[in-house]
């Protein structure tokens, strides 16, 4: 093969790669995926074989999915750097939303704490054999950048089989955090956690 006939091969070869390589400059995917993602982890979980059947003496406890404002339905961390101004904390993401995330964990202490004398649903299973079904909104789950702290805050809503409904609201704050995505997580899941163990003594003690 001619030198010129090997230089047209080259560039037919060549092709593809210069493409993609003038096209990486133009479109972006995303940016590198972060080095890790935050969840929620329960402190004290049902034991491994425990579990519980529906009968007419044992409470059935439905865990509704959460409503929550648009700053926290994302996968991003919120922070509020001052009454008007909202930022997201750099380098922090949820493995999951954390409206979900949350629902997840408030059901896993509620199996915890009620000891199986509550039957528990924290998906999207069927609730019509509910005696009790909780929901509400997440209103915050992020940093307070002005104080330094994590927030969590929860507005229940808890229905009886009569369609009685009462609410109250669950709150944690930890101070002294330093606005780092290991950080904030950490002390977010033990704020979480707290809210999750005092909306289920209300919920299991009804």
């Amino acid at each position: 093969m001619t030198k010129t006939g090997m230089t047209k091969v080259a560039l037919r070869l060549a092709a593809p790669a210069l493409l993609a390589l003038g096209l990486a400059g133009c479109i972006s995917l995303g940016g590198p995926p972060p080095e890790s993602l935050l969840t929620l982890s329960p402190s004290t979980r049902a034991p491994a074989g425990s579990g519980a059947t529906a009968s007419d003496d044992r409470k059935v406890i439905a865990v509704l999915a959460l409503d929550t404002p648009a700053k926290l339905d994302v996968l991003r961390v919120p922070v509020q750097v001052s009454d008007t101004e909202l930022a997201y904390l750099q380098e922090a993401f949820w493995v999951e939303k954390p409206a979900r995330l949350f629902r997840h964990l408030l059901g896993e202490t509620l199996r915890a704490r009620s000891g199986g004398a509550a039957l528990v649903l924290d998906g999207d299973e069927t609730v019509a054999l509910a005696t009790t079904t909780l929901r509400g909104t997440l209103i915050d789950m992020g940093y307070d950048a002005p104080t330094s702290s994590v927030v969590v805050r929860y507005d229940a809503i808890r229905v009886d089989a009569q369609g009685n409904a009462i609410t109250r609201r669950f709150e944690a704050r930890e101070s002294g955090v330093p606005a780092q995505a290991r950080a904030v997580g950490a002390a977010l899941n033990r704020a979480a956690n707290e809210v999750a163990g005092q909306a289920a003594d209300w919920a299991v003690g009804s």
